[in-house]
């Protein structure tokens, strides 16, 4: 073996050089093997996914598709440190690469130690074209104890670095501070947690850095305290330096830097171990007075994210013309899902997802072709094409964001269920000067506060709230209740930044069996009011009370109803509610067919009482007038082109409406109203100060 190799022998899975690859192993290659380097190049969106590069007699080239396999996708992978390969694809999905195509109908049993034993017709014989350059998807999961081999020395700073952990070291008077922002820059390496020298360490390093752990910019530290303790650290440094552009998504994306002269204690004598310090986005920057007691809503943003199961993750939607719309997923990559994630608050972005992955959305495409340096504050400011023509909701794009490590997992605990995705909801909470687990009080639980303990957890969206829990034994010493009086918007991360009681506890049913419950699922239906229908659809018509009994019954109308007369009149809001499901599975009443109410005056049957809410707003949010509308048939009224109906009312049919496909309440049927008759301003002349809002129920998407 050269005698160079060692020092890179040494490099372990937890910190090594982007793939100079043969897979350390107790034997040697077999004689006369080529020796390659390999990397996944390209328009990517995850480290881990690329298209796939060779490093062969000094020169990078690339592999064509002809003859090639998921065999030869998972040596590939094996051979960069990953466990295995999830899928490959032909015909350059990841662009077109340059130079030579080294590598044409190459054929892998499924042993080999790298992809030079494979057969294939020779390196540099081929009949391709980058056409038909080849990309892989790995197992984003690493290889326990992996370590690269290079096989040349003279490419190191032409590597990119590959990163399985990292972590930050902080002094003392940081550690009680989440999230922890500041510390020392540490990486694994043979087994031994090293520093980096900061002689040739740069802004642009830091940003990479603190974009991986969640927070959107980097900052300046106090330079006297971290020479003062460094000098009292023992000092453990790794081989080599960093170096970043700034716009990477992650530390994956940077090249080694120079080599470091290791010379014991005096290695790095100009400089010291690399401190990073980061800025949080204004979501997660702790409240010394209200800690994070308070849910941080942005105030009137250009950039939202929606259909997200957990926080940092969603559809990407522009605000434009005062109109919410989407992005096209063309040319769509890690570079412009940053910006997003960074303009939020958050880090740099873990994927960049495509295809109505996070649902579908609603109006109008406002962005197309979105390309972006890395560098700009927000997506608005990134070059675009303003021609939409032939995007489609099937192609939005959405994104998932790095988040700060706030421990809120550790907080909350689902107890009793048969899975980890349900069971009675337990809060680790202050009691005595002691932590203790307890109980939510199930008063008012609801869909809202369900939605903010799977989302907390992690578990995807809520599909179920219970206000009783006997069916799930959890830990009896946990029963008493700690929690009472919640009440969430469902935008919060965590449920102690909903509306509760606090020490004041008031729950007259107590906790045990009584106790909050939740069922979480990693799908759900996403219900979204058309609110143009309701623009173009919305009158006013006076009705006499006579004709109204039936509405009046199922409580359609106003209080003032109960006392007025058979002559009077009501007056009331109509308009068309058109529901759509942009989610990613099918909404259906909980209900079965055997337990829907029979409703004898209007004689059909009800899957659901209460379907959608309806609140009149003044434009100070005020709200001066309320409807409801239970479901009689919630169908299929209209697909999206390729999409079929599923649900019908018709003979006692199967209700629901389907992925793609949007239920209609006409403005003439019972019900679709709101009773404006003890509203005091006059609707008629001072329309524009009223706004209408609709709260589906049944809607279980932020």
């Amino acid at each position: 073996m050269p005698s160079w190799c060692p020092l890179l022998c040494r490099l372990a899975m937890l910190l090594c050089v982007w793939a100079p690859c043969q897979a350390q192993s107790d034997t040697e290659l077999p004689p006369g093997t080529p020796i390659i380097q390999l990397r996944l190049a390209g328009d990517k969106r995850k480290h881990y996914e690329g298209r796939v590069e060779v490093y062969y007699n000094g020169e990078w080239g690339t592999v064509c598709d002809d003859d090639f396999s998921i065999h030869a996708a998972n040596i590939l992978c094996r051979e960069l440190g990953f466990v295995e390969a999830v899928s490959w694809s032909p015909s350059s999905k990841y662009g077109k690469g340059e130079g030579r195509i080294w590598l044409d109908n190459v054929h892998c049993s499924g042993r080999e130690r790298t992809l030079a034993q494979c057969k294939s017709n020779g390196f540099g014989v081929s009949d391709c074209k980058h056409s038909e350059d080849v990309g892989v998807v790995c197992n984003q999961r690493r290889i326990p104890g992996f370590k690269f081999i290079s096989s040349f020395t003279n490419s190191v700073e032409s590597l990119n670095v590959q990163i399985a952990r990292i972590r930050t070291s902080s002094i003392y008077s940081q550690r009680k501070r989440v999230p922890i922002t500041e510390g020392y820059l540490e990486v694994k390496d043979g087994g031994k947690w090293r520093q980096i020298c900061d002689e040739e360490w740069t802004e642009m390093n830091n940003r990479v850095i603190c974009g991986m752990y969640g927070f959107p910019g980097e900052k300046g530290y106090n330079t006297k305290v971290y020479k003062l303790l460094a000098k009292r650290r023992k000092k453990n440094y790794w081989d080599f330096g960093v170096n970043c552009t700034g716009n990477e998504a992650s530390l994956h994306g940077c090249k080694l830097g120079h080599k470091v002269e290791l010379k014991g204690n005096a290695t790095c004598e100009k400089g010291m171990p690399v401190v990073v310090s980061c800025v949080p986005g204004r979501a997660f920057a702790p409240s010394y007075n209200q800690g994070f007691s308070k849910a941080y809503r942005v105030e009137q943003p250009l950039v939202r994210l929606r259909g997200g199961a957990n926080t940092g993750d969603g559809r990407v939607e522009v605000l434009k013309n005062g109109e919410w719309g989407t992005v096209c997923d063309d040319s769509w990559n890690l570079k412009a899902a940053s910006v997003v994630c960074r303009e939020l608050g958050f880090g740099s972005a873990k994927e960049a997802l495509a295809g109505g992955r996070l649902g579908q959305g609603m109006g109008p495409v406002h962005m197309n072709e979105v390309e972006c340096s890395g560098f700009e504050k927000s997506l608005t400011e990134c070059y675009f094409n303003r021609d939409a023509l032939g995007c489609s909701h099937e192609e939005d794009a959405a994104v998932r964001c790095n988040v700060p490590a706030m421990g809120f997992q550790n907080k909350l605990r689902l107890s009793g269920g048969r899975n980890p995705f349900e069971g009675r909801v337990e809060v680790l909470a202050e009691k005595n000067d002691s932590l203790v687990w307890g109980t939510v009080c199930s008063d008012s639980w609801g869909t809202m506060e369900a939605t903010v303990v799977c989302r907390q957890l992690g578990l995807g969206f809520a599909s179920n709230a219970f206000q009783e829990t006997w069916y799930w034994p959890g830990d009896v010493r946990a029963d008493d209740v700690v929690m009472s009086g919640v009440r969430c918007s469902g935008t919060e991360m965590t449920l102690a930044q909903c509306l509760h009681h606090g020490k004041h506890l008031h729950c007259p049913r107590g906790g045990g069996r009584f106790a909050a419950g939740v069922s979480c699922s990693e799908s759900a239906p996403d219900l979204v009011l058309n609110a143009q229908v309701v623009e173009h659809t919305t009158y006013l018509e006076d009705r006499p009370m006579y004709i109204l009994q039936c509405a009046n019954e199922e409580h359609c109308l106003s209080s003032s109803a109960a006392t007025a007369t058979p002559s009077s009149y009501r007056r009331l809001m109509r308009f068309s509610s058109q529901i759509h499901n942009n989610g990613q599975s099918d909404f259906r009443p909980r209900a079965a067919h055997n337990s829907w109410v029979w409703h004898d005056c209007h004689r059909h049957y009800h899957s659901m009482e209460v379907f959608t809410h309806y609140d009149l707003l003044s434009l100070n949010g005020t709200k001066v007038a309320e409807g409801h509308k239970a479901s009689f048939c919630l169908e299929d009224t209209q697909c999206e082109e390729g999409t079929e109906k599923r649900y019908e009312c018709a003979n006692f049919g199967q209700q629901g409406i389907t992925v793609g496909c949007w239920d209609t309440y006409r403005h003439d049927i019972d019900c679709q109203w709101i009773d404006v008759t003890d509203v005091v301003l006059d609707i008629t002349r001072q329309s524009t100060s009223i706004g209408l809002s609709l709260n589906n129920n049944a809607g279980f998407l932020p």
